[in-house]
């Protein structure tokens, strides 16, 4: 027998995953994962104790900031999908693919300091900040989703059938009810968006817990926390598709996307504040002028893409690995497979819990205990997206079956449970890995040095120029990330998009 007959269709995964897990740890040396807290225990037990202990007795408004985040995100998500939608008949066109991969790699942060410049602290910059990307991203899947329908709907059409009423009576309708669920699954996403937005000055729940976290009250955070996840756990019970024309009514009665124009302002922003600073009052036919545009270019590409990229790449790069073991390690609380009923309850609490807090919120209550570096950035990217793809794979294993004799404990999940699964975990990991550097790349506005701390500087300076750049840098790093996920995938025979299951 030849060493060439022994290998499995296994042996590619096999390869791969040792292949990350030796370049994560090749990797792990290189960053910076000191605790600059001077004493970080004593942190950590008043968080503790705040969260034992919730109580909204500090903080304003709270019922304004929870209507706020769902304002936002309701009408944030409706526009994103109403613009996908229409992208989506359009993605055979390369100049739409390009559009929509390059809207949906820049965060909705980066978006929302953009049009800070425009709008001001305007709900309108809110309502764009999502849909923006959103839209791109809607447009890929609803795409997907109905070339994958069953193409044979079309024979039955009769001669003549316009093209807009063959997509509407075959691949649409075929596709219509995967439609529904992601948009469903997103609206989630965007209300975790929206709660973000307030970081940077909106009043959303995330301005709120900012607060709360910066005094010190972890009393008011926990309750904020407790309130968001109270929202998401119970979307499946009030986010009903009849009622949600009556919602998105109501969202925009409540916070109308508006906002007050300064035209002379936004000319200003677009024509000279963007313009790199080297060719806004140069002669743009001398080349004296290029050549200083190139040192600027250079010098910023030199002290601030190339590190910030670096770090981006490396952060990122871990967080996937540790995602992938953090998953691994959760899934058996909610799969059938492994626990009860009761203790499965326990498990959905702790991944909704997880999974309902952003990584920014995440890696912000990781800085206070650990100060700027990467090992919050590098945790709570984990956490997070580690229970998103353990919710994945949980769930998946309840479509599974065992033989009545098959093994109990460690055997039944190494040698029953996760080869059957394993290549199905590895789509969701290589499908959450653009989403993991997107998140990556924001984490520098709370102080770590990847991508996103240099676009924060830039804005904080009034350096518009440079910060489009970098946000352009940020937009080219998350594509070619999204790229090799799917080169990945095709290549492993993966499915493609798991997360609209």
């Amino acid at each position: 027998m030849t060493a060439r007959s022994l290998d499995t269709t296994a042996a590619p995964l096999r390869r791969l995953s040792f292949g990350l897990a030796l370049l994560a740890l090749l990797l792990l040396p290189l960053s910076d994962l000191d605790i600059t807290v001077l004493d970080p225990g004593a942190v950590f037990a008043a968080m503790l104790h705040g969260a034992v202990t919730p109580s909204l007795e500090n903080v304003d408004d709270p019922l304004a900031a929870l209507l706020a985040t769902l304002a936002f995100g309701l009408q944030g998500v409706a526009l994103g999908a109403l613009g996908g939608f229409l992208l989506a008949f359009a993605m055979h066109l390369r100049a739409v693919r390009v559009l929509a991969a390059f809207i949906r790699a820049i965060h909705e942060l980066f978006w929302a300091l953009i049009f800070l410049q425009l709008f001001g602290l305007s709900p309108l910059t809110g309502v764009l900040a999502i849909a923006i990307p959103y839209a791109g991203t809607f447009a890929r899947v609803y795409r997907e989703l109905m070339d994958e329908s069953d193409p044979h709907a079309a024979d039955a059409l009769p001669r003549g059938t316009g093209l807009l009423s063959a997509l509407a009576y075959t691949r649409l309708a075929n596709a219509w009810a995967h439609l529904v669920a992601y948009t469903s699954y997103r609206t989630e996403c965007a209300l975790r968006s929206s709660a973000v937005l307030g970081f940077i000055g909106l009043p959303t729940l995330g301005f709120h817990l900012e607060s709360a976290f910066r005094t010190g009250d972890y009393s008011g955070a926990a309750a904020l926390l407790y309130l968001f996840f109270a929202v998401i756990a119970s979307l499946r019970f009030w986010l009903k598709q009849p009622l949600l024309p009556l919602y998105l009514v109501a969202a925009l009665a409540y916070l109308p996307p508006v906002a007050r124009i300064d035209g002379a302002a936004i000319a200003r922003f677009l024509s000279e504040d963007i313009v790199p600073a080297p060719l806004r009052n140069g002669d743009l036919a001398a080349a004296e002028t290029w050549e200083k545009f190139a040192a600027w270019l250079w010098k910023l590409v030199d002290t601030q893409v190339l590190p910030g990229t670096a770090q981006t790449l490396l952060i990122g790069g871990v967080a996937l690995v540790v995602t992938g073991f953090v998953a691994l390690l959760l899934f058996p609380l909610i799969s059938p497979l492994f626990t009860g009923r009761g203790a499965r309850a326990g498990g959905h609490g702790v991944l909704i819990a997880l999974r309902s807090t952003p990584e920014y919120v995440l890696a912000f209550v990781g800085l206070l205990l650990a100060g700027p570096s990467a090992l919050p950035a590098i945790a709570a990217l984990s956490l997070h997206n580690g229970a998103i793809i353990a919710h994945l794979m949980g769930r998946w294993t309840e479509n599974l079956t065992l033989r009545a004799d098959a093994s109990h404990g460690s055997n039944r999940y190494f040698y029953e449970v996760l080869p059957r699964i394993y290549r199905q975990f590895l789509a969701f990991l290589f499908y959450r890995w653009e989403i993991i550097m997107r998140e990556t790349a924001i984490l520098g506005i709370l102080g770590v040095a990847t991508l996103g701390f240099y676009v924060d500087s830039a804005f904080s300076e009034l350096r518009f120029d440079r910060a489009l750049l970098l946000i352009l840098a940020t937009a080219l790093v998350n594509i070619a990330a999204d790229q090799l996920s799917l080169y990945l995938r095709e290549t492993m025979r993966l499915k493609s998009t798991p997360e609209r299951l």
